[in-house]
């Protein structure tokens, strides 16, 4: 079949429907979760423990090896998918109160890294270099396509219920799932098989394991202080451990294992104004990621429905978002980066502000619809800019020699933030109200202005520059 048809032979065909299959999972969990918790009464610093689930996608450089090593993206990405329905499929008939629905949440959290995984690995397999280009601009668009169709499904909560929406997604996943299996087969591996002996010797090193426990501890920590789930004893039963393994990794000697994955991040991290870097990337996006869970709440609290949700903060706010992706590249390029930052991260900072009138607003009185509207759609614009020159930022700052690895670390930095800022967030609103937190978000924008002096200095030198000088 795929064989006598021209659209199905077409790569970027392929390539659109992968990256569909990627956004739409993405789009539940960031868009159709926070409003369907918040609809059924859930507490704000529950809803926050989205932002922890979320840290799937941050970590998931960690059993990618896996993935490559036991061969068969699309049988990687049809597995996802069918188990992702199933978790979709379950939450239609649970109380969204019940823990196990959390567990269910971080499950379909790590089915949807690993779908990303394997349909990274798929599409660089499949695309030359010089259609990369190309195929890079209908990635993206097909991604916020995919995003955009759950906010469709979240509009359809409104006329057929939770319950109903769930066992929808559930088929569209399934749908999904079918589409991943039948695209064009794998060429064979060219050279060796990856080797995970050589992971498991590296995590069996003590300065390694110890560290790994202590993270695994500290967010079992995070998890349970949001869902209440123990008191003081398990805080300490849980924290003084954590702390106990830290400090055995820190004075553990440094890992033997020879590694080539380790070698690009020792060269990048001594070349100069590296820390300052990475505090960067950590900080620049943090306002946004600060407000990122609680904005869909704060329309619930404000009385908004889901489809409104849906067509406003999803769907026109992601058109918004790309079309200032699009107009943040142009000015980027035509001011150059470091003016592009600044400027472009002004706007992206002063447009939280939108967000503080309205929940003014609402403490005073009933929100007008055309004022909340017109803050989203600030709101999502101005995100755009800023991401454009971000990511602009990133791969300025990358060896073009290792950039492969350089770029993942830089990115998993920006991803960790949105994850750490989202678990705060709900003791946020909590503590401060939607209008007090909303304005420290704005000032959250800020820490990463302190960084310009040196960022500026960082892009006057090459990374392969400033890598050699820091080798001698």
């Amino acid at each position: 079949m795929i064989g006598s048809n021209p659209l199905l032979r077409s790569r970027l065909f392929w390539v659109g429907l992968l990256y569909f299959a990627q956004g739409l999972p993405f789009g539940i969990f960031l868009d159709m979760l926070p409003v369907y918790f918040r609809q059924h009464g859930v507490d704000l610093r529950q809803i926050g423990v989205l932002g922890l689930l979320s840290l799937a996608w941050t970590f998931k450089v960690l059993w990618a090896p896996a993935v490559d090593a036991w061969r068969g993206h699309r049988r990687w990405m049809q597995a996802a998918n069918l188990l992702m329905a199933l978790s979709v499929a379950a939450l239609a008939g649970l109380d969204p109160t019940q823990p196990a629905l959390w567990l269910i949440v971080g499950v379909f959290a790590l089915l949807s890294a690993t779908n990303d995984i394997a349909i990274d690995a798929y599409t660089v397999e499949r695309i030359p270099r010089a259609e990369l280009g190309l195929a890079n601009g209908v990635r993206i668009a097909l991604y916020r396509v995919g995003m955009l169709a759950a906010g469709a499904l979240l509009m359809l909560s409104d006329r057929v219920g939770w319950a109903g929406t769930w066992l929808a997604t559930s088929a569209v996943l399934v749908a999904v799932s079918v589409m991943c299996r039948a695209a064009p087969a794998e060429a064979p591996r060219v050279g060796p098989a990856p080797r995970l002996r050589d992971a498991w010797a590296l995590m069996r090193e003590p300065r390694v394991a110890y560290a790994a426990l202590a993270l695994l501890l500290a967010l079992l920590w995070l998890a349970g202080r949001q869902m209440q789930w123990w008191g003081t004893r398990g805080d300490l039963a849980l924290l003084l451990p954590a702390g106990g393994l830290l400090l055995l990794a820190a004075i553990q000697a440094a890992p033997r294992v020879a590694s080539d994955a380790v070698a690009p991040f020792a060269s990048m991290l001594a070349r100069p104004h590296m820390l300052a870097i990475l505090a960067f990337a950590l900080t620049f996006k943090l306002g946004d990621a600060a407000m990122g869970f609680m904005v869909k709440p704060f329309w619930v609290d404000a009385g908004f429905s889901a489809s409104e949700i849906g067509l406003i903060s999803v769907n026109a706010g992601l058109v918004l978002s790309v079309a200032g992706g699009v107009l943040g590249g142009l000015l980027t390029h035509r001011l150059g980066v470091f003016t592009a930052l600044w400027s472009l991260g002004l706007l992206q900072a002063v447009s939280n502000l939108g967000y503080v009138y309205v929940a003014h607003l609402a403490q005073t009185g009933v929100v007008s619809p055309p004022v909340l509207y017109g803050a989203s759609m600030l709101e999502s614009f101005t995100g755009g800019l800023g991401t454009a020159a971000f990511l602009a930022f990133l791969m300025a700052m990358v060896d073009a020699r290792q950039a492969a690895s350089e770029y993942a670390l830089l990115s998993s930095l920006f991803a960790l933030s949105r994850a750490l800022a989202g678990f705060a967030s709900g003791f946020g609103v909590e503590a401060m109200g939607y209008r007090g937190y909303f304005l420290l978000t704005f000032f959250l924008c800020f820490p990463a202005f302190a960084l310009l002096p040196a960022i500026r200095r960082a892009l006057t030198v090459p990374p392969a520059v400033a890598g050699s000088a820091g080798a001698s």
